[in-house]
């Protein structure tokens, strides 16, 4: 029998509490300056680092420009303009096929809404949620990466394992106004603490609240609180 409604809704509270705290300016780290920046960036950002997708974007945003330069692009060229870039192929495939979308059936403009967006080619609805934010400003969903799935499932606010499952079961107990912010402060503790190997409990913000922690103690789940 799963953690009941109520108690992961105030163990979300509780987390945000502590999380805008130790993270005051967490948000998107991905470098864009309008909307088809921003889609592109997303979908290189598959499985790959921010980091590494800023590095390529640095140069591929001054060649190309326009939702036309991407679809008459050569495939070869714009293959190794993002070589470093995980499935490098598959994405360069993806991009010139949404931007043809974008300029044959959207007017050159990406669109702002996620049944537009999800038909896009490479484009599911994390990706779309994150141009919908911000790009468009329009917050109608929780971006679910590798973080948020992590976190979310280790502090117990979650037992979902899939993306679209996860994020419907955090839309219920997440207030509407952090959706967007819940994701960044995920992404933020994820990277500095909460790691996929080796998490540092010991410097742990929420530490007391999560029953995947390492350290020797017992949570009550139903109080968030430890044992004695």
């Amino acid at each position: 029998m799963g953690t009941p409604l109520e108690t992961r809704q105030e163990q979300v509270l509780e987390v945000l509490d502590r999380l805008y705290d130790a993270y005051p300016d967490s948000t998107i780290s991905l470098n864009f300056s309008n909307r088809l920046e921003l889609l592109v960036a997303v979908v290189l950002s598959a499985q790959c680092t921010d980091e590494r997708v800023n590095e390529v974007t640095a140069d591929l945003f001054e060649k190309y420009r326009t939702p036309e330069d991407y679809a008459n692009a050569d495939v070869d060229e714009l293959d190794e303009d993002i070589s470093s870039i995980t499935y490098h192929n598959n994405k360069t495939k993806w991009i010139k096929s949404a931007a043809n979308t974008i300029v044959e059936e959207h007017g050159g403009e990406v669109p702002d809404t996620m049944e537009e967006l999800t038909e896009l080619k490479g484009v599911g609805r994390k990706t779309a949620n994150v141009v919908l934010q911000h790009g468009h400003d329009v917050v109608e969903g929780i971006v679910v990466d590798t973080h948020v799935r992590r976190l979310s499932r280790r502090l117990g606010i979650t037992e979902e394992e899939y993306p679209e499952r996860i994020e419907r079961d955090l839309m219920s107990i997440v207030p509407e106004e952090d959706w967007q912010q819940y994701t960044h402060l995920m992404i933020s503790h994820g990277r500095a603490t909460c790691t996929a190997i080796n998490p540092e409990c010991s410097d742990c913000v929420v530490e007391d609240l999560c029953p995947s922690s390492k350290l020797d103690h017992e949570i009550d789940l139903a109080s968030g609180e430890p044992w004695d």
